[in-house]
């Protein structure tokens, strides 16, 4: 494997925090996001196959992203409404604007399908190239190209309803 060539601890201070960011875009929730982000790591770490540098951010987005999609597979099966109902008892007035702004965008956001969330997120936050992109989602470039503008109107519509 590519290790000789980069240290993980080096490998995860280039990218986990872009990583993490791509995870919590996607799951809303930042242990979720935490959790998404160790496993990913892990996974890459311990491949067989070697650690291409110029590549590696792509395939930990695609890692975290099929994580991400397994578990909320699992949790839309296991989470009863008593758990969304006592979560929403539990929140108190938000504190700035600037927090408020933030709920409202990550409540649009979820809103979106999942793949609309992810080729939004991974070319508005994490600046990846239509064929970046193409290469996580398996999708065309021309498809993440329409997926890209159709997410964002649908995001500006939705944070204009709230």
């Amino acid at each position: 494997m590519g290790q000789d060539s980069i240290t993980f601890t080096e490998l995860y201070r280039r990218y986990s925090a872009d990583v993490h960011r791509f995870a919590y875009w996607l799951s809303g929730d930042p242990d979720e996001a935490k959790d998404i982000v160790s496993e990913s790591f892990v996974r890459v770490w311990t491949s067989d196959a070697p650690i291409r540098e110029g590549t590696v951010k792509a395939y930990l987005f695609t890692i975290a992203r099929n994580l991400y999609l397994r578990r909320s597979v699992h949790t839309r099966r296991f989470t009863g409404i008593s758990e969304e109902n006592a979560g929403s008892t539990q929140r108190t007035e938000r504190e700035t604007e600037a927090r408020s702004e933030l709920e409202q965008t990550l409540a649009a956001m979820q809103s979106l399908s999942e793949i609309d969330r992810t080729v939004l997120t991974l070319r508005s936050f994490d600046e990846l190239s239509y064929d970046e992109i193409a290469a996580v989602t398996g999708l065309t470039v021309a498809a993440i190209k329409v997926k890209v503008f159709r997410a964002r109107a649908a995001l500006e519509a939705k944070r204009a309803q709230f």
